[in-house]
């Protein structure tokens, strides 16, 4: 029997690929019956909510174990750059999470996911304003802008790794150096 999670981790992978996925064609993919997949979910749009709730959870969970909270008062450099280095990696790694809920517009409609996701982003904004004041981060563009970058950068780590142009086990090196070094040579 699946568990919830699985649940939501298979309707996760399907419809980062499929978005207009029909619940009869989730359940087919994931491999469970129907009546399975609506005995936890009544509906696609309760279904999509869980996959959001679930993402904006870890995302909370990776702001407190990455210190960023902290971090945005901190005035010390190195500080704030191994909490960037934390954060990253560990956005990485739920990549596929948050490139869904980034790019799902059910998303900004549902008035909760949308005020978590802004309270969400407003902390990691203050964390981009610490990066620039110690000097870690550029401070010729937008505090939020580097925000935006960061979760533009965590659509393209889903689409890479599809397409099999990133390996999974380098991505967060990947993304920590590029968003830290830039691109330039």
């Amino acid at each position: 029997m699946a568990t919830r999670d699985q649940l939501l981790d298979g309707a996760l992978h399907h419809l980062n690929a499929h978005p207009a996925t029909s619940m009869s064609e989730l359940a087919a993919a994931i491999g469970v019956g129907r009546a399975t997949l609506h005995r936890h979910f009544a509906t696609r749009a309760d279904l999509v909510r869980a996959i959001g709730e679930r993402s904006m959870e870890r995302w909370e969970t990776t702001q407190a174990t990455t210190g960023v909270r902290e971090a945005t008062v901190s005035d010390d450099a190195d500080v704030v750059r191994e909490c960037l280095r934390g954060m990253l990696a560990a956005l990485t790694r739920d990549a596929e999470d948050f490139a869904f809920v980034l790019t799902d517009d059910s998303m900004i409609e549902d008035a909760g996911l949308l005020a978590r996701m802004t309270a969400l982003q407003a902390v990691e904004v203050e964390l981009m304003v610490a990066g620039q004041r110690t000097g870690v981060l550029r401070s010729d563009v937008p505090a939020a802008w580097l925000s935006h970058l960061v979760y533009g950068v965590m659509v393209s780590v889903r689409e890479a790794l599809r397409a099999g142009d990133l390996a999974p086990r380098t991505a967060a090196d990947v993304v920590v150096s590029t968003f830290l070094s830039g691109a330039s040579a």
